[in-house]
């Protein structure tokens, strides 16, 4: 049987939090992404058109929360710049230098989210990238 040809519509990352709260508070407060689906264990937050990050209460999901991350969450905005300072006002936990990796065309820099996830905040440096 082949696979349906219709589009897909949404996608979704999760991450399994142990204070589903506070990582509430820093999706919301910190990085200002509104709420799109309240699943009450499952908070799901949009990041970018068709693109969203779910919050899970670890001890509801389908995983349980690790205390080494391998997940990164990187988001693409337009002025790296201006979100570097507002992240250096914040004095966000393990906010990294601003950095440019020309091989893949990016100026960007990572922080920490309250359970230990990396965020990643990039503009490209060029077209295509």
């Amino acid at each position: 049987m082949p696979r349906p040809a219709t589009a897909n519509t949404l996608a979704i990352t999760f991450l399994y939090y142990r204070d589903l709260p506070t990582a509430m508070r820093f999706y919301e407060d910190i990085l200002g992404l509104p709420l799109a689906i309240d699943q009450g264990w499952c908070k799901i937050y949009r990041i970018a058109e068709g693109a969203h990050v779910g919050l899970v209460d670890e001890t509801r999901g389908m995983n349980n929360w690790q205390p080494e991350k391998c997940v990164q969450l990187c988001i693409r905005v337009p002025d790296v710049d201006a979100y570097y300072a507002y992240a250096q006002e914040e004095r966000l936990d393990g906010l990294s230098q601003l950095f440019v990796n020309d091989e893949i065309g990016i100026r960007a820099f990572v922080f920490n989210d309250p359970e230990g996830y990396q965020i990643e905040i990039q503009s490209a440096t060029r077209d295509g990238a």
